[in-house]
C-alpha cells in the first residue's frame, strides 16, 4: 500500500515539474497574443472633416424694435413681452411689448420742461407789456410837456432875448428827450420780441421732441412686418427672448425665416480649416432626427478666424448649404456636418493608432512569421485612418499597439530613391487637388448671408 502511494506522488511530481518547464519555455508568445493586429484594407478613402453646427434660414425678415431710441438717446431697453418662439403670425400681428419705462420718463421730463417754457412765455409776455407800457406813459407825457415848452416860448416872444432864449433851449431838450425815448420804446420792443421768439423756439423744440417720443412708444409695441413663424433673434449674449435687452444701434426683436432654403453655420478648427474649400459635399444630419440624413454644399468659407468663447484655439466659419427641404427643418437645431474634402477611389490605408513615429514612420508589421517595425510613407488622414502610399499592402497583418519587446525588433527602411520618387508624386497629386478644389470654389455663387449678432450661447463641438 506504502509502495503505491509513493509511485502516485511520483507521478503526479514528475506531471507538475513537466508543465512548469512548458510554460516557462513560452512566455513570449503569451504576451504577444495579447497585442491586438489587423488587416491592412484597400478601396476608397474619404478625407472628411466632422463638426457640429446651428442650422439657419438662408434667407429671414428682420423684425425691428423702434427705429428713433439712438435718435431720442434711448441706448437700450428690454423686451418685456413677447409671443413664443415658433409662433405663426399674419402681418401687422402682435410680437413684442418693450420696456417702456425710460421713454415715459422722458415723455414726462418733456411735458415738465414744457410746461415750464410756456410759463416763461407767458411771463415774457406780461412783462414785455409792462414795460412797453411804462415807455409809452413817458412818451404821452413828454408830448404834453414838449407842448407846453412850445407855448411857454410863444409866450416869450416879447420877452427880452435871453428869456426867449432860454424858453428855445427847453423846448429843444424835451424835443431830444422825446426822440430818445421813442427810440428807447422800439428798442425795448424788439428786445422783447427777440426774447419771445427765442422762447418760442425752445417751447417749438420741445414740442417736436415730445411728439417724436410720442411716436416712438407707438412703436414700443413690435408688430410683425408680414407673415411667417417667429423666431427668436440671437446677440453677442444668446438668444433674445422676454427680459433681453433690446439696443438701439441694432434694435432686432425677431426673425421671420424663410423655411424653404436652410443653411448650417458651423465652425472649424484652425488644424482643419486648410482642407475645407468652397463647393465641397457635405452629410448633414440634424440631431434631433438621427434617421434622416441630407446633402449639401459648402458655400462660403471664412478668411480670418474668430475667438470663441471657452475656446483656446481659433475657429472659421463655415456656411453649409442644405440641399433638401424638409417639413422638420426648424432654426438653431443642432446639424452634425460631415464635410467630404476629397475622396482616393483606391488607396491603402490603416487605423491611425497603428501608425508610429521615431523620426521616421513606421508600423509593427507581422511577415514571414516575424516582427518587424516596416517603415512606411503616409498620405492624407481622416478622423480614424490614414493613407499608406508606400510600404504596405492590402492584407498585410500589422499591430494597433506595440507588441512585447518592440525596441528590439528589427527596422525595415525603404529605398531613398522610392521615398523621393513617392515625394514628387505626393507633390504633383497636392496641386492637382487644389486645382480641383479652386474650380469647385468658383463654381459657387457668391451671396449675401444673413449674419448673426454673436456665438455666445451657440453649442459648438469639434470632432
Amino acid at each position: 500500500m506504502i509502495k503505491r502511494v509513493s509511485l502516485i506522488i511520483a507521478a503526479l511530481a514528475l506531471v507538475s515539474i513537466g508543465a512548469w518547464f512548458l510554460l516557462k519555455g513560452r512566455p513570449a508568445a503569451s504576451k504577444e497574443d495579447k497585442s491586438l493586429t489587423v488587416k491592412v484594407k484597400k478601396g476608397e478613402f474619404k478625407v472628411k472633416v466632422t463638426a457640429t453646427g446651428e442650422l439657419q434660414a438662408k434667407r429671414s425678415e428682420k423684425i425691428r424694435g423702434p427705429q428713433g431710441m439712438r435718435t431720442n438717446g434711448i441706448w437700450q431697453t428690454s423686451i418685456s413681452d413677447m409671443v413664443a418662439e415658433g409662433t405663426l403670425v399674419k402681418e401687422g400681428d402682435y410680437v413684442a411689448t418693450l420696456d417702456k419705462t425710460e421713454l415715459s420718463n422722458r415723455i414726462r421730463d418733456s411735458q415738465t420742461e414744457l410746461d415750464k417754457i410756456l410759463t416763461q412765455l407767458e411771463q415774457a409776455k406780461i412783462d414785455t407789456a409792462i414795460e412797453l407800457r411804462g415807455v409809452r406813459d413817458q412818451l404821452v407825457n413828454l408830448k404834453f410837456l414838449k407842448k407846453e415848452k412850445d407855448l411857454q416860448l410863444e409866450q416869450s416872444k416879447y420877452e427880452p432875448q435871453s428869456v426867449i432864449q432860454q424858453a428855445r433851449l427847453d423846448l429843444e431838450r424835451t424835443e431830444r428827450d422825446y426822440q430818445q425815448l421813442l427810440k428807447k420804446y422800439d428798442l425795448t420792443k424788439e428786445k422783447s420780441d427777440a426774447r419771445i421768439s427765442e422762447i418760442n423756439t425752445s417751447m417749438r423744440q420741445i414740442q417736436t421732441k415730445l411728439t417724436q417720443l410720442t411716436d416712438l412708444a407707438n412703436e414700443f409695441v413690435v408688430k410683425a412686418p408680414k407673415g411667417g413663424m417667429v423666431i427668436y433673434a440671437r446677440s453677442w449674449n444668446g438668444k433674445v427672448g422676454p427680459g433681453s435687452q433690446v439696443h438701439a444701434w441694432d434694435p432686432i426683436v425677431a426673425e421671420l425665416p424663410d423655411l424653404t432654403s436652410m443653411i448650417s453655420k458651423t465652425y472649424v478648427n484652425e488644424v482643419d480649416i486648410s482642407k475645407v474649400k468652397k463647393g465641397q459635399d457635405v452629410k448633414v444630419k440634424i440631431d434631433a432626427f438621427p434617421d434622416r440624413e441630407y446633402t449639401g454644399k459648402v458655400i462660403q468659407v471664412a478668411n480670418i478666424g474668430e475667438q470663441l468663447k471657452d475656446y483656446d484655439a481659433k475657429v472659421f466659419e463655415v456656411v453649409i448649404q442644405v440641399n433638401e427641404a424638409d417639413s422638420v427643418m426648424r432654426p438653431a437645431m443642432t446639424t452634425s456636418n460631415e464635410i467630404v474634402t476629397y475622396i482616393y477611389p483606391d488607396v491603402v490605408f490603416i487605423p491611425l493608432e497603428s501608425l508610429q513615429s521615431d523620426s521616421l514612420s513606421f508600423v509593427y508589421k507581422k511577415t514571414d512569421g516575424k516582427i518587424v517595425r516596416q517603415e512606411v510613407i503616409t498620405g492624407e488622414s481622416n478622423d480614424d485612418e490614414v493613407i499608406v502610399e508606400y510600404g504596405l499592402a492590402k492584407n498585410d497583418e500589422i499591430f494597433l499597439t506595440p507588441p512585447a519587446d518592440a525596441e528590439k525588433l528589427s527596422f525595415v527602411p525603404l529605398d531613398k530613391s522610392i521615398k523621393e520618387k513617392i515625394k514628387k508624386k505626393q507633390e504633383a497629386e497636392r496641386k492637382k487637388r487644389q486645382e480641383e478644389a479652386l474650380a469647385r470654389s468658383k463654381a459657387v455663387k457668391d451671396e449675401n448671408l444673413p449674419t448673426s449678432g454673436g456665438n455666445d450661447g451657440m453649442f459648438i463641438i469639434f470632432e
